[in-house]
């Protein structure tokens, strides 16, 4: 009968260019312990984790924060932006202070930016528009909509031809509003694999730092994967990859935090958060 740790580990990898640089040089089949990599975009990676058929996977942080109680971040792992971020975008035909109280198109895949936005408009701008849900096409979102909002690559591409609209990089105004970074993406193992696959989690834990710290040493191979697979040109690569961060320190910790505050303020959370981070030997409570 098989032991625990010779289970195969099932891993999320979001499916958008930002996280990219930790999973770039990640591969499920050189580990000693068995793993699966799943790719998918970020609300079927949240709604794995959710209902147990993911073990460990990048997810959006709001959807963290909603199953907290069932997972552990994994420390040193994230995708932050201490600014602009580049790829989550609200796209207008007129100025923000003209559409926040009108209506918004909102991406189906990700509920970290479509929360954030809702944060900013009702305590940033004072708006208090409605929203509903919209594939990720920008023409489609403004032909119903005043304003539509687009994440990862779709927010990307469409930034390469918004040519009269108005465009608000929501992690922008989250500094700009707060002084803090903003944590998009993190990086949750559930609370039983943690138990009971230690040695796997060990594993797979240094292998996507260790993906981390190579691509950020050398961002190239990164940047030429993305000229071919997305377009664009190697320098918007090059400074899109360079501004993110991919850490997930105290400054991304507390940012995150205040996210997680003021979505309980605005009854999108159901409860105050305070994530836990898995390390090898102890849980360590994010300082406050």
């Amino acid at each position: 009968m098989p032991t625990p740790d010779n289970k195969t580990t099932t891993i999320g990898k979001i499916k958008y260019t930002n996280a990219w640089p930790i999973f770039h040089y990640f591969n499920s089949s050189e580990l000693l312990h068995p793993a699966e990599l799943i790719t998918k975009v970020p609300a079927e990676l949240n709604r794995g984790m959710l209902n147990g058929s993911l073990d460990i996977s990048a997810m959006s942080s709001f959807a963290y924060a909603s199953g907290a109680e069932e997972m552990l971040l994994l420390p040193d792992l994230s995708v932050s932006a201490d600014g602009p971020v580049q790829s989550i975008l609200l796209f207008s035909r007129k100025p923000l202070n003209e559409i926040k109280n009108g209506t918004i198109a909102l991406t189906n895949t990700s509920a970290t930016s479509v929360n954030l936005l809702k944060i900013l408009m009702q305590k940033a701008w004072e708006g208090q528009p409605s929203y509903f849900d919209c594939e990720p096409d920008l023409d489609l979102m403004l032909s119903l909509a005043d304003a539509g909002l687009l994440i990862g690559d779709h927010a990307i591409k469409a930034s390469w031809r918004s040519e009269g609209l108005y465009v608000t990089d929501l992690g922008e105004e989250w500094k700009r509003w707060t002084g803090h970074s903003m944590t998009f993406a993190v990086w949750a193992v559930r609370r039983a694999v943690a138990a009971e696959n230690h040695d796997a989690l060990v594993e797979i834990t240094n292998a996507f730092r260790a993906s981390k710290q190579r691509s950020l040493a050398d961002l190239t191979p990164v940047v030429s994967e993305a000229c071919n697979e997305i377009g664009g040109l190697r320098d918007y690569w090059e400074r899109y990859f360079t501004n993110l961060c991919y850490d997930f320190g105290e400054k991304e910790q507390r940012g995150l935090e205040l996210y997680f505050q003021y979505a309980h303020e605005l009854g999108l959370l159901d409860r105050q958060v305070k994530p836990l981070l898995w390390s090898d030997n102890t849980l360590t409570r994010v300082k406050e």
